[in-house]
């Protein structure tokens, strides 16, 4: 599933007032024709201005909120809403992994077929798409609440569909199916409303990083879940409890966040607007890069997770050692993100984010040596420790996005993650049938490191330079006029003035993001 916040202040906007988690408002220019500066507490709604003329948020002068964010995790919790939020999350979070296991368990029952077993962990992966793509606009135009609670009761009657006595397994994996649709409409409808919750400053970030946190700790604690429970009670019994969950879920979101309007008050198909925001938000160079920046390194981290099982084999062992290979990785992954989002600043945590996005998939060679048990456990952990990069991803994103399009570009990059993770482990499978399994998890390393230097290279490009140049007619606002078809290049092309094109704006590139990535 899938992952944003300014630094510095944006010349030409300020954080909005205590209002802020509805609507954006900016101050009057100064007598440079400059904005003022943020408000010092405006970290603890909005911690970013207003939109700027192409949609996007600029970002907080350096001090908006530091008094909140120096305590780390710790002002993220003091926030009522977000610890709904959280302990909705983990509800859900747990339910879906022990749902996994126990759909397999079931299946395996009924059919006797391995194949048909395996199948319901990839269906949790593969329908992501349909939900990203077809129904992102959810994420906008519907109240954050009232979407979040939907899906949630939408998982609870799927989950109590597999309950039922006789049900064909066809029918088991149609509701796997459904479940996973939804998965990404959640994901992204609740990164956005983080937003309204948090703000867009470093709460947000944060608040992404405990998100991580309850995913990767559900994964352990899911499955140890999931095994005790299927020991004592049948597969059933294990979906019904996963059903609750789904409902727990529901009512802490109802019950615990503000009711908050649409996002995206315009009307028409979904459809259609789904499929236009995808186009829109694929479209824009600086979008595109880092959603590939988000997408790409998981993509192949994947790989040497998907193969720990004959891996084991291949060692010879056993169910324990393979139970340890398995929790590796999370384990590496929750102590990293738990230390980098304690401990470093925010300036130190975007510093970090190409190296680490390029250093999760290095440990992946050290397999060309047929590593030991004990060997394997620290090539997965340092593997797992490369989810920090995503503290950066999720800062230059969410400044990145226009306002109206943060839910369905937060659906996009959750389902285009998900995705192309279940691409990555099935190429990884099939690739294992035709070559050794050491050769094919080092193979990912090669060609990931390969891959992810593009895409970083790409980020900082798009990061430094002014945005491209418009396809058709644009307009500015300011000291002068384009005079019809013009480049939408930076102040240069207009005087100084803003570049509008086609609907979303190419002002000059934001100061924060720099080449070096220092703030």
């Amino acid at each position: 599933m899938p992952s944003p916040t300014p630094g510095p202040a944006q010349p030409g906007h300020t954080p909005a007032g205590p209002d802020a988690g509805r609507r954006r408002t900016s101050a009057d220019p100064d007598a440079r024709g400059r904005r003022t500066p943020a408000r010092p507490d405006a970290g603890r709604r909005r911690t970013s201005a207003g939109p700027d003329a192409r949609g996007r948020r600029t970002p907080a002068r350096p001090d908006a909120g530091r008094r909140r964010t120096r305590d780390g995790y710790r002002a993220v919790f003091a926030v009522p809403e977000f610890r709904a939020v959280f302990a909705a999350h983990l509800l859900s979070s747990l339910g879906v992994v022990v749902c996994e296991i126990a759909l397999s368990v079931l299946v395996f029952d009924l059919t006797g077929s391995p194949l048909l077993s395996a199948l319901t962990f990839a269906l949790g992966l593969l329908p992501y798409v349909v939900g990203g793509t077809l129904l992102s606009a959810v994420a906008d135009r519907r109240p954050a609440r009232t979407v979040l609670v939907v899906c949630d009761v939408l998982c609870a009657l799927a989950a109590a569909g597999m309950v039922l006595p006789g049900v064909p397994v066809a029918v088991l994996l149609l509701l796997r199916c459904v479940t996973a649709a939804i998965a990404p409409v959640f994901a992204g409808t609740r990164a956005g409303s983080l937003g309204d919750i948090l703000g867009d400053g470093e709460l947000f970030v944060l608040g992404r990083s405990v998100i991580r946190i309850v995913n990767q700790g559900a994964q352990l604690a899911g499955f140890a879940a999931g095994g005790v429970l299927l020991v004592v009670v049948p597969p059933g019994t294990v979906l019904a409890v996963t059903a609750c969950t789904f409902v727990g879920s529901a009512l802490l979101l109802r019950l615990g966040t503000r009711a908050r309007p649409a996002r995206d008050a315009a009307r028409g198909a979904l459809l259609g607007a789904s499929l236009d925001g995808t186009w829109r938000l694929l479209s824009d160079r600086r979008i595109r890069a880092l959603l590939l920046l988000g997408w790409l390194p998981p993509a192949f981290v994947v790989v040497p997770e998907a193969l720990l099982i004959p891996y084991g084999d291949l060692l010879g062992t056993g169910p324990a050692g393979a139970g340890l290979l398995l929790c590796s990785m999370p384990i590496g992954a929750i102590t990293a993100e738990t230390l980098v989002g304690a401990l470093l600043g925010p300036d130190a945590r975007a510093r970090l984010t190409f190296p680490m996005g390029l250093f999760a998939v290095l440990p992946s060679l050290g397999f060309v040596a047929r590593p030991s048990l004990g060997w394997a456990v620290v090539l997965l952990v340092l593997t797992g420790t490369g989810i920090s990069y995503n503290f950066g991803v999720d800062r230059w994103f969410v400044a990145a996005v226009p306002e109206e399009l943060l839910g369905r570009a937060m659906t996009v990059m959750q389902a285009g993650r998900m995705t192309i993770m279940g691409l990555g482990m099935g190429l990884a499978g099939v690739a294992a049938e035709y070559a050794p399994l050491q050769v094919v998890m080092a193979a990912a390393g090669v060609v990931g490191s390969v891959g992810v230097l593009a895409v970083v290279l790409e980020v900082r490009r798009t990061a430094g330079g002014p945005p491209s140049a418009c396809a058709g007619p644009a307009s500015c606002t300011g000291p002068s006029s384009c005079g019809g078809s013009a480049s939408c290049g930076g102040p240069a092309s207009c005087g100084g003035a803003s570049c509008t094109c086609g609907g979303l704006a190419a002002p000059p590139p934001p100061h924060y993001l720099s080449n070096d990535y220092g703030e």
